[in-house]
């Protein structure tokens, strides 16, 4: 990324929004799990439900939302996203200081959290596409990309040293509160956000639910990079709670030890955004694109081979490092393309449905995984994951065409 490269005051207030609510996610990370143990008393189905059924309802709640907000202006939504997700995150405390908090309520939370982040994230990229020009599409997606790997090194320190010292639904608070004061920052960016193209038809169609896969699928380039991330995710998320299991069971690591592992590779987030940038100004988009997106794909089967002490964890730092540097590279290239090879009038529907997709199949997967994990092994599990990443670069798009798209009348 080119020092000194401004880009102005609105994106500076979108950047702050987005640091801020990261930090408060990562501050509350594992905040749920926590307060269905330890003041509900779940047991571990009901925990992984919580996990698996609110990522898998959230994303089946926001498939109409994305053609809805399509012809919506983008920064209304996004601070209405903000107070819902604020809003919703505050009813935990609340219902824990009249003592009525139930499982159901947490499981409805997730829901709505997870169905509103998806909406938040589709419509983001659509509002980042009318506030800056094309050019320039890279160093912002690099700088989210860094500020995502910051908050993944400070945040779960910060929000485990608050869960010790106060409890879980402390850090719900903090979270809360981030995404309000994400909301007054995309208020300040202010400015006029161009009208949406005005829908032909008055009123939503049952097909309309469908537009944003139908055209990721019809784009020669736009869908084996949608197959490829999709996979690529489900599998890399599918064998972390089988991780947890080696590591923190039958090898005996200590939570620290846990903690650290994934917490100090994290630098190699930082190292592979700043790098995005110049490698795609030397080696080209397309050749960075396929290169990081191969390169990240053979780091985790190594975790197969995971052994006790200092040994197996320097090898879990050195396997994590090498895959967080090469997404870190791959990611804001990535959102870079899928941004400008999307028209303006489709953004928000491609990009709900490509959010929709992953966390559907991460979530699939990772029942399936931990199923094999029962049956096989966690060991072998992960390392069967690992070897199926393998033939992930093969989905990677082999030619793409640096022509925009036609703005679609749909």
């Amino acid at each position: 990324m080119r020092s000194g490269h401004r880009l102005g005051r609105r994106f500076g207030w979108l950047w702050a929004s987005y640091g801020t609510s990261a930090l408060g996610t990562w501050l509350a990370f594992g905040a749920f799990p926590l307060i269905a143990l330890r003041v509900l008393h779940a047991g571990p189905a009901e925990v992984a439900a919580l996990s698996a059924v609110g990522t898998a309802v959230g994303a089946a709640v926001a498939v109409p939302l994305g053609p809805w907000v399509e012809f919506r202006r983008k920064r209304p939504v996004l601070i209405a996203m903000d107070l819902v997700r604020c809003a919703a995150l505050l009813t935990i405390p609340a219902a824990f200081a009249l003592g009525a908090l139930t499982f159901l309520q947490l499981l409805l939370v997730s829901v709505v959290v997870a169905a509103a982040d998806i909406t938040f994230r589709a419509a983001s990229g659509a509002y980042l596409k009318t506030l800056l020009p094309a050019g320039d599409l890279l160093v912002a997606n690099a700088r989210f990309e860094s500020t995502a790997w910051s908050t993944t090194i400070l945040g779960p320190p910060l929000g485990g040293a608050a869960t010790g010292l106060l409890g879980p639904v402390v850090t719900v608070v903090a979270d809360a509160v981030s995404y309000l004061l994400s909301a007054l920052g995309i208020r300040a960016t202010g400015g006029q956000e161009p009208p949406p193209e005005r829908r032909q038809a008055a009123r939503m169609r049952a097909g309309d639910l469908l537009d944003g896969w139908r055209y990721i699928l019809a784009d020669p380039t736009l869908r084996p990079l949608f197959l490829n991330t999709a996979l690529f995710n489900g599998l890399v998320m599918a064998a972390e709670p089988l991780l947890a299991v080696l590591m923190l069971g039958r090898l005996h690591f200590a939570p620290w030890q846990y903690g650290l592992a994934f917490a100090a590779p994290s630098i190699g987030g930082l190292l592979g955004s700043r790098l995005a940038r110049p490698l795609v100004t030397r080696f080209g988009q397309h050749e960075v694109l396929l290169a990081a997106g191969a390169l990240r794909a053979l780091w985790p089967v190594g975790l197969a081979f995971l052994g006790p002490g200092t040994g197996g964890l320097l090898l879990v730092m050195g396997v994590e490092l090498g895959l967080i540097f090469c997404c870190g590279v791959f990611n804001p290239v990535y959102a870079t393309y899928r941004l400008r090879r999307t028209p303006a009038d489709r953004v928000t529907r491609t990009l709900s449905a490509w959010q929709v997709t992953t966390r559907a199949s991460t979530a699939l997967l990772t029942a399936l995984w931990g199923v094999l994990g029962s049956v096989l092994g966690p060991r072998t599990a992960i390392g069967l994951a690992g070897v199926l990443l393998l033939a992930t670069p093969l989905l990677l798009p082999r030619r793409t065409s640096a022509a925009e798209p036609v703005p679609s009348r749909a």
